[in-house]
């Protein structure tokens, strides 16, 4: 059984007992969530995972990074680096999302070596080996793109985007509204070619029941992809994006009613002021399956700097109750993403959502902030490095910006507001300074 249809039973699976305790709750609170399709726990029964999380409502957000190799950089020990990196960094998930190279060799590589859950796409592998055997992308056919999600699911991932969406109605709005940048995603891209080019419905949305068999076997949840997901701030809150999330919706009840865990996946580029109302339409159109953000990023002016600018959209997405945030980094709109750029994307996109956390009142959010708060007033270094976010970079700081100096830091030297206050008031401080 799937862990949807244990949640039904009243069963607490012990990947659910699990992921309870990473965010001090019970594994009943976990099991409910997942027996009302509010969250979801992706866990393949191929795939070990030594760090189970749960996604949705009432948990803290989770943060995803993108990996994968491209026929310019198709070495798969890139990728294992950058799979390291994500997760020292503190990401809940990476997707691999390969198009070059040994494609199915780097898949099961990371599946073997990520201690986190793993998604995929299955569409790309199909459409890729599809243009190696000499043939268009849009010549691929029905069966083999149901192979690949097969092969995806055998393999051990652990969720998978699948582009239902983009149905022949969504794809007739888009032709006749028009867009400035169209389509910008590369699922979403290729399913609207194949779609006019054979004539014929998204077979993924045809044949929806055949995918929902298929996916409850591994037990692998489904990531509905955003096909129609804006691509630039004029693009947002248009009809063919809602027009699909309505689509989705209807999916989304369907995939419950099969056994199948289910989350949604939504934009992109949207500007501050639409970005509550993205995430409460999803929320209301889709039945309050989690909500799975890239981004969103809010300025299309800042190539190199993508990794801000989503983060700026993701803090205020998680508040309005997304609950899974896919980084970007300074690199996207530019080239592929290397090991630092990475570890600055997940970084960015955990302070965004550990923002929304203390803003929504999760469970133990504001005692970190506190502990963070205590240590500075004490001038206790070590533990404010330990409490950082990014430890690293936090003890390379203090050590490459204050040399010689032990108790204050350079900024404001003897002049130190904690300093002053703590001897005024009498207060002890590590170290004994008072």
């Amino acid at each position: 059984m799937t862990q949807l249809e244990q949640a039904k039973k009243g069963v607490i699976t012990p990947e659910m007992a699990e992921a309870a305790a990473r965010e001090g709750l019970e594994g009943e609170d976990i099991r409910a969530g997942i027996a009302a399709g509010e969250i979801v726990l992706p866990c393949n029964i191929n795939h070990r995972i030594s760090r189970p999380f749960a996604v949705g409502r009432g948990l803290t957000t989770k943060v995803n990074a993108n990996i994968g190799t491209s026929e310019a950089y198709p070495e798969v020990g890139r990728e294992l680096a950058k799979l390291q990196a994500a997760v020292d960094s503190g990401a809940h998930s990476v997707m691999d999302l390969s198009t070059g190279g040994d494609i199915d060799g780097c898949r099961r590589e990371i599946i073997r070596a990520s201690p986190v859950m793993v998604g995929t796409v299955p569409l790309y592998q199909a459409l890729v080996e599809s243009s190696r055997r000499g043939r268009g992308m849009v010549e691929v056919t029905e069966e083999e793109i149901f192979a690949a999600v097969e092969k995806h699911c055998r393999d051990g991932a652990d969720f998978i985007t699948v582009h239902c969406g983009v149905t022949r109605s969504v794809i007739a709005e888009l032709k006749l509204q028009g867009r400035v940048m169209d389509i910008v995603s590369r699922g979403g891209s290729f399913m609207m070619a194949w779609v006019l080019h054979n004539e014929k419905e998204n077979p993924l949305y045809r044949h929806f029941d055949s995918l929902l068999e298929l996916v409850r076997q591994y037990d692998v949840t489904l990531s509905l992809g955003d096909g129609l997901r804006p691509g630039c701030i004029e693009d947002a809150t248009d009809g063919p994006q809602i027009h699909e999330l309505v689509v989705l919706g209807g999916l989304v009840q369907r995939a419950r009613q099969a056994g199948v865990q289910v989350m949604v996946e939504g934009p992109g580029h949207v500007p501050l002021d639409q970005v509550g109302t993205n995430v409460q339409l999803a929320k209301r159109l889709c039945h309050g399956a989690p909500f799975y953000v890239l981004g969103p990023i809010v300025t299309d002016v800042a190539p190199g700097y993508d990794h801000i600018t989503s983060a700026i959209g993701g803090a205020l997405a998680a508040w309005y109750g997304a609950d899974f945030l896919c980084y970007v980094t300074a690199a996207e709109h530019l080239g592929l993403p290397d090991a630092g750029d990475v570890k600055e994307g997940v970084i960015a996109a955990r302070i965004a959502a550990h923002a929304a956390d203390i803003a929504k009142g999760v469970k133990g959010a504001r005692t970190w902030d506190l502990e963070m708060s205590r240590a500075r007033k004490a001038l206790d270094w070590e533990k404010q490095v330990q409490l950082a976010i990014d430890p690293e970079k936090a003890a390379g700081l203090r050590k490459q910006k204050n040399e010689g100096s032990q108790e204050c830091c350079t900024m404001c030297g003897p002049y130190c507001a904690y300093k002053i206050v703590n001897e005024h008031l009498g207060i002890t401080i590590k170290g004994g300074c008072v």
